[in-house]
């Protein structure tokens, strides 16, 4: 997860070196003027055929947890979309929902990119009418959220949630590991979706809980469709959403947006378009729901690909052209995968990886990344432009006339995903 700046003051505990960093801030004087520049941000949402799939479903009936640094509910995008949720964080006691207190706006944002409704010129989510359940349990302080995060996990589930998005990852030990474990099989086992995000430290370095079996590890694309830099990979590797250039609110001033980067916000957006498929189809299982996201998936060569996963969600593929097959409903396409291959590499002993903060909006200005290995939403590690990259250009176009960008060059420190 990547986390804000206070966490340079973390360097000792294990995390990776300051990088710099270009943050994008902007403000617009008329209400409507900022909607408009706001929609034209969310490059994302034309890729997907958003406005399409909205006449379709709108992810209503659908309760997604999010397990992160709490829910502001106040920001106006949230306003009546989150429940009260538990905090497992401090001290494990109090509500989730920390209106006000999400000083990391890390949770708040990716509520956001899931329900947001866009109010007030805002962001919106990719599925609007879903419900967020928060789960604090962590902040920019903590080292492991191993026994917040578990415990969070099997609260979401007897909770109702259907989708838990875990923005937020690190190294584990065997211990732990196991322990991640029995609450996935738990969440899997109660009928519910796990998505995390793979980290951003653009190597093959575990990060849990994605590595774990039974978890949907998100990979973070670029607007051309490539996978971006920063965005780690490896043979646990699910899916691909958008990552790079994503509007968030500022860590500073939650009032103010800024543009963020990170395999978190790509873990978001996945678990949102899963809201809207589930939606459309409240009679299929978690299985179900998975196996047409993995079947529509965006790629041009062979798949599973350790850098792109099966590929690019497309949730028009299944919503607005009736693909995907949903299969048997009591089998995995996951697990069934790995039965077959080679075992899970240990637990990964390295630090947590450099991000954006989605919470502060930073943008890594250099992500470590491996030459000659670049993927693609299209399914090549060599290249390709997908559809949504051309819809993407022009909608950068659009962005850039008439917009007002303040460009703040600053230096942060993050942790993973």
């Amino acid at each position: 997860m990547s986390l804000p700046t206070r966490a340079v003051r973390r360097r000792a505990a294990g995390l990776l070196g300051a990088l710099t960093a270009v943050v994008a801030t902007w403000t617009v004087a008329a209400p409507a003027a900022q909607a408009d520049d706001m929609r034209s941000r969310q490059w994302y949402l034309d890729a997907m055929k958003a406005d399409e799939l909205w006449k379709v479903t709108t992810g209503k009936g659908v309760k997604v947890a999010v397990l992160d640094t709490g829910v502001d509910a106040t920001v106006p995008e949230l306003r009546g979309k989150v429940l009260s949720g538990r905090n497992f964080y401090d001290a494990g006691e109090g509500p989730g929902r920390v209106d006000g207190e999400d000083t990391e706006r890390h949770g708040t944002n990716m509520s956001i990119l899931i329900a947001g409704s866009g109010t007030g010129g805002g962001i919106k989510g990719i599925a609007p009418d879903a419900t967020i359940l928060p789960v604090k349990v962590s902040d920019a302080y903590s080292e492991s959220m191993k026994v917040t995060a578990t415990r969070g996990i099997r609260y979401a589930v007897d909770n109702g949630a259907r989708i838990i998005n875990i923005s937020m990852g690190g190294s584990a030990d065997e211990a732990d590991t196991s322990a991640w474990q029995a609450a996935v099989d738990y969440a899997r086992k109660k009928g519910a979706l796990v998505f995390a995000a793979t980290g951003n430290s653009g190597d093959g370095y575990m990060r849990y809980p994605a590595a774990i079996p039974g978890v949907i590890a998100v990979g973070a694309l670029d607007p051309q469709g490539k996978i971006a830099k920063f965005s780690n990979y490896g043979s646990h590797l699910a899916l691909s959403a958008p990552g790079v250039k994503i509007p968030v609110r500022c860590l500073e001033n939650k009032n103010q947006y800024c543009i963020g980067q990170g395999t978190s916000q790509a873990s978001a957006l996945a678990s949102g378009t899963a809201a809207l498929i589930w939606s459309a189809h409240p009679d299929w299982t978690a299985n179900q729901v998975l196996r047409v996201m993995l079947e529509t998936a965006g790629h041009n060569g062979p798949v599973p690909s350790k850098y792109i996963g099966y590929g690019s969600v497309r949730p028009a593929q299944v919503l607005l052209e009736g693909k995907g097959n949903p299969g048997d409903p009591d089998v995995n396409p996951l697990l069934a995968a790995r039965a077959s291959a080679s075992p899970a590499p240990s637990a990964s002993q390295t630090s947590p990886s450099p991000e954006n903060t989605g919470a502060s909006g930073t943008s890594p200005a250099t992500d470590p990344g491996t030459p000659g290995k670049t993927g693609s939403a299209t399914g090549s590690e060599e290249g390709g432009l997908p559809l949504w990259a051309v819809a993407a250009s022009a909608v950068a176009v659009v962005a850039v006339l008439g917009a007002v960008v303040t460009v703040v060059v600053r230096r942060r420190a993050s942790t993973d995903a």
